[in-house]
């Protein structure tokens, strides 16, 4: 079969094809690019085996694209990028075949050919190949029929998937990667290896586990890949506070929902309407703190009380294992997995003062609080998940009203820390704080937390209670610049 579509016929794969006749080499596109290719998607990596050294025909290449192309190398792996002046990236390697040690999923790697490198690859939709070469340009190389399972939708092992997993217990992760990304399903037979090599996930770093862990989670519906994890034993290795999730206990014929399918409903519906990655995370997690604090009460049934409080507390803890980063995104995920349950709090009883701490606690991260919360109602009566979201929406519309008025998304007390200092002749210490949060939550109770006046005798009046007076006139402190409107 030759393929003649336009993204092939260009100038790129014409220098590199005529580059490698002219050194008398063979050479092909492999793998992703060409499975995207008969997919109709974009991709970015353009890979290219040549049966010789595939630094030179990079070297080569490099050349004929002209000065502004740049050429790296790298001779102890036989690789070489070219970045061509528009920026596109060209990656080269001579064909090779590859054996393993049962400890290490790096691989020891000898000159191959062509068929031996296309055998090595992990599927077959992954383990086509389009010669560039001018005699037979755009001819496809399919040996292991990729191109009708790409028709199949499927995921499947070139090889005996058990040696294949074995080799490299990565691929078992790509398999569910690319059946959540493309929305395939996997081989049967494939699927089963996956269950059998399950445990070989311990040879691999968390850093490679974190890489398909966050391009499932970026998926359009990630739960496809949850459900595999969780379906080939592999859930409970990488990721067991979710494992925990699933499952359902009943006493006296109660049953609480299984917590682990309603998460990934959250999931999802976060998924559908958001491509943030971290909300994603957050919506995987937002019930991670239930099998902790999961309690039967003989009168109400089964209780969660404080999960989210529990949960907050474990977001660290995980993160640091599966080596996510510990930074403003982690506490992004860890603050609204903290405040997922205020939001329903206050639909029985909407107060200014509550809606006002909501504001402040939730701060810019509100809107982002608020898709959690509103994917969080999974009931299957649909009158009941109309009244929740009716009644969200009257709490939604309360805190446009009182954020309008008192900016709460950006509010910071009206004394700062830095002023209670000055005014006592204080050190930075827990009196600071002590006073400070007197001082915000009096302002936050009350109807014009940006009143300066009222903050400073607030202050004031917290200092007087620990012992404390003003060592200078309260008006001589310097004027802050005025809160936003």
């Amino acid at each position: 079969m030759i393929i003649t579509d336009k993204k092939l016929d260009n100038k790129i794969f014409r220098t590199v094809g005529q580059a490698a006749a002219d050194l008398g080499m063979e050479a092909y596109v492999v793998g992703g690019w060409v499975r995207d290719l008969l997919l109709d998607r974009h991709s970015k990596d353009i890979d290219f085996v040549t049966v010789g050294s595939g630094i030179d025909l990079a070297k080569e290449v490099a050349k004929r694209l002209g000065r502004r192309a740049r050429c790296n190398y790298f001779p102890n792996f036989g690789t070489a990028q070219v970045k061509t002046p528009d920026g596109t990236e060209l990656e080269f390697v001579g064909a090779r075949k590859e054996s393993y040690r049962r400890e290490s999923r790096k691989p020891i790697v000898e000159d191959g050919t062509l068929t031996d490198d296309i055998s090595r690859r992990d599927f077959t939709i992954n383990a086509m190949a389009i010669d560039v070469h001018p005699d037979r340009f755009g001819l496809l190389v399919d040996m292991f029929d990729g191109e009708a399972d790409l028709k199949r939708r499927r995921i499947v092992t070139p090889l005996d998937p058990d040696i294949t997993f074995s080799d490299d217990p990565l691929r078992m992760l790509r398999a569910i990667r690319f059946a959540t990304q493309l929305n395939f399903s996997i081989d049967p037979v494939t699927l089963q290896a996956i269950s059998r090599n399950a445990e070989r996930v311990s040879i691999l770093s968390k850093e490679r586990i974190e890489v398909e862990l966050n391009k499932i989670m970026a998926s359009p519906k990630p739960s496809i890949g949850l459900d595999l994890l969780h379906s080939t034993g592999l859930l409970k290795l990488i990721l067991p506070e979710v494992e925990a999730l699933t499952g359902i206990e009943r006493i006296k014929g109660r049953g609480h929902k299984d917590n682990f399918r309603h998460t990934l409903q959250v999931l999802d519906s976060v998924a559908a309407v958001s491509d943030n990655l971290w909300l994603r995370w957050a919506a995987l997690l937002h019930d991670v703190g239930k099998p902790k604090t999961k309690r039967w009460d003989e009168t109400v049934g089964w209780t969660f009380h404080a999960h989210d409080f529990i949960g907050a507390k474990m977001i660290p803890a995980i993160f640091r294992n599966l080596k996510l980063p510990m930074n403003e995104h982690m506490k992004y995920v860890q603050k609204l997995v903290s405040l997922h349950m205020r939001p329903i709090a206050l639909v029985d009883e909407v107060t200014d003062s509550a809606i006002r701490r909501l504001l402040f606690d939730a701060g810019e991260d509100i809107d982002d609080l608020m898709i959690l919360c509103r994917a969080d109602i999974t009931s299957k009566n649909p009158d009941k998940v109309k009244n929740h979201l009716l009644n969200y929406e009257n709490v939604v519309e309360k805190m446009h009203i009182i954020n309008e008025k008192d900016n709460l998304r950006n509010w910071q007390p009206p004394v700062d820390g830095n002023e209670i200092m000055q005014l006592f002749g204080l050190q930075k210490s827990p009196l600071v704080g002590e006073i400070k949060n007197y001082q915000r939550e009096r302002l936050l109770d009350c109807n014009t937390p940006n009143n300066r006046q009222l903050a400073l005798s607030l202050v004031i009046e917290k200092a007087a209670e620990l012992g404390l007076h003003p060592l200078i006139d309260p008006a001589s402190l310097p004027q802050p610049d005025p809160q936003p409107e």
